[in-house]
């Protein structure tokens, strides 16, 4: 009697998923097995130092300080100046940009401002009334005070005159104010619509 070989159907499509899912598994351990290990020689060199031994990783040029710490040796990444120097240039660099555009805000802002100053003096000329002074007013009063006077035997009273300086003060300001009150009249004359005060 000849034995009969028995045939067993798996679920294809089970079956087609799980190979590819153990696939997909299995080969980045084998590409990982493939790199080189960490161990290997020529990665690592290990000079001596005082405290213990510097090993240096020629993949990415890390520098670590390793040491018997008394429970096993650990090592400690040394802390990279050339890093830390590109790292405060960046900082500074930055800063300086910072501080070039607040310059360059505050240059054009200044040039604003006198821009507008001008125009505010040029308003204000505009304003002034033309018989204005440019002396200031006295604070007190610069006549001399009438009196009599006893001069060769003779009483005589004296009335101090005005300077030209205190009559043009003088017509300044009845000038000023006699175009406020004409101004003033203006406006009522406006305010009341039917021309007449």
């Amino acid at each position: 009697m000849t034995a009969k070989p028995t045939l067993v159907q798996l679920p294809t499509a089970r079956f087609r998923g799980g190979v590819l899912a153990g696939a997909l598994l299995v080969l980045p351990a084998a590409a990982a097995a493939q790199s080189a290990p960490d161990t290997e020689n020529g990665r690592y060199t290990l000079s001596p130092a005082r405290d213990g031994v510097i090993r240096l990783d020629t993949r990415t040029g890390t520098a670590s300080i390793c040491a018997d710490k008394g429970n096993g040796w650990a090592c400690q990444v040394m802390p990279d100046e050339r890093a830390a120097f590109d790292t405060e240039i960046g900082r500074l660099q930055r800063d300086a940009d910072r501080l070039k555009a607040e310059l360059d805000t505050a240059k054009s802002d200044n040039q604003q401002l006198r821009q507008d100053n001008e125009a505010l003096k040029a308003q204000l000329a505009q304003r002034e009334p033309p018989g204005k002074i440019d002396e200031s007013l006295p604070k007190g009063d610069s006549l001399k005070t009438p009196g009599i006077t006893c001069k060769d035997g003779e009483r005589k009273l004296e009335i101090p005159l005005p300077s030209d300086r205190d009559l043009d003060r003088l017509t300044a300001f009845i000038e000023h104010a006699w175009r406020k009150l004409i101004d003033l009249a203006n406006r009522m004359q406006k305010d009341t619509g039917d021309g007449k005060i």
